[in-house]
């Protein structure tokens, strides 16, 4: 595990019932804070894609990877979360 990864899993804490990816450590945007329900990691999704396709994949198949296999694995409460964030809008839709 990371240090960051370690310093992530101080904040969410003890009784954390958040889920984390595999290998995408380096994907962390942050956590995620909501009135009432539990702290969950929020991923960077230009990180995550961007890693699919330096792992091999096309951007088509990273996108539908993402898509199939990481935004829609609900797995209950602690289901990461991704950020789509200002810069990537900008790049995809050309500013």
């Amino acid at each position: 595990m990371s240090n960051h990864m370690e310093r992530v899993q101080m904040h969410l804490g003890d009784d954390s019932v958040a889920l984390t990816m595999d290998g995408y450590d380096d994907c962390i945007a942050g956590v995620l804070e909501r009135f009432g329900l539990p702290r969950i990691v929020v991923y960077d999704k230009e990180k995550v894609i961007q890693k699919l396709i330096d792992n091999g994949s096309t951007r088509d198949e990273a996108f539908e990877y993402f898509d199939y296999n990481q935004l829609g694995a609900w797995a209950g409460d602690g289901t990461p979360a991704f950020i789509t964030t200002s810069s990537w809008i900008d790049f995809l839709y050309g500013e």
